[in-house]
């Protein structure tokens, strides 16, 4: 058995959440990574992995030997990246990771260009809204949206971004407008059931507390789309929202009681010595990505904004 091909199995798997999701990830089939996972296991004379149709969760035995693992598996990356000459030439893979919708919007095209100039490198573009563990290796850089905790990890600032609630003209022409946020609690609302950088999942923000939820998403491409159907009103981060309000089928509400904006940025794990595509990857993306930021809060009819600056 490669006991190293193994850990990496077992920490894609927990990764992303999923032995299915891992496979696809992985490339490989199914009975493979549950074959690598169980001879693991045996090796170890120890369950790993408790699984349920839902979910993965490790055992206590599991705990202590997937955090060795990230270790192990990010020490070794570290020797055939010096070994491969990453940290004299800007060439390997790349793993960005970055949340769903910004990513694709903004991210994904700074990549394309990105490889456009630098033919030895290869770039994997992880989209989730959860967090990564750079400490670990899990990825190389992530854009993250939101107040950063406390940790050891090197961040570099993009900008901000507005947290805003909408709805339709027709929602609006068929409901009292809201001027404070107490008048929420009476509307019709639409949540989105993933984690919001000044507060946690499917909840309000500024005391907001809908009574009258029609509708609870996992995506803000649908969020939006509901929005404008005249469902009810939603909380977004405002570049989710950006190109229904400029196309005047949503409207923002309640603007003078926004929470303060999150910071954007891009964050590294504090590696001794930075590899050259990284280096190379963090100098152009800034500032296109402060740009982009940029570009958003000048919308000359004022739909929102983003303060850019470095730090």
């Amino acid at each position: 058995m490669d006991r190293l091909e193994a850990m990496g199995f077992l920490l894609a798997a927990l990764d992303v959440g999923s032995f299915s999701a891992a496979t696809r990830r992985l490339g490989i089939p199914a009975a493979t990574l549950t074959r690598k996972i169980d001879q693991l296991e045996q090796h170890m004379g120890a369950t790993l992995l408790i699984r349920t149709t839902r979910k993965l969760a490790l055992t206590d035995a599991g705990q202590r030997y997937a955090e060795g693992a990230r270790r192990i598996v990010a020490e070794v990356r570290d020797m055939e990246r010096e070994a491969a000459g990453e940290f004299i030439e800007p060439t390997g893979r790349l793993v960005v990771s970055a949340p769903r919708m910004f990513g694709r919007l903004y991210v994904q095209p700074v990549i394309h260009d990105f490889l456009r100039l630098h033919d030895a490198i290869s770039v994997e573009l992880q989209l989730s809204d959860g967090n990564v563990d750079l400490a670990a290796g899990a990825a190389d850089l992530a854009v993250r949206i939101g107040a950063l905790p406390d940790s050891s990890l090197i961040a570099t600032r993009l900008g901000s971004m507005r947290t805003v609630n909408v709805a339709s003209p027709a929602f609006l022409d068929s409901h009292p407008f809201p001027r404070h946020p107490d008048d929420l609690a009476g509307l019709p609302a639409i949540l989105l059931d993933i984690p919001q950088p000044d507060k946690g999942p499917r909840h309000g923000g500024h005391g907001q507390v809908h009574d009258r939820t029609r509708l609870i998403v996992s995506g803000a491409e649908a969020a939006v789309d509901a929005a404008v159907a005249g469902v009810g009103v939603v909380r977004l981060l405002h570049y989710q929202a950006a190109q229904a309000l400029k196309e005047g089928r949503l409207r923002l509400l309640l603007e003078n009681f926004e929470s303060e904006p999150a910071p954007v940025h891009v964050l590294h794990a504090p590696l001794v010595q930075l590899p050259q595509k990284t280096r190379h990857f963090i100098d152009f993306a800034a500032s296109r990505l402060r740009a982009s930021l940029l570009a958003l809060g000048q919308d000359e009819r004022g739909y929102g904004f983003a303060v850019a600056d470095q730090g």
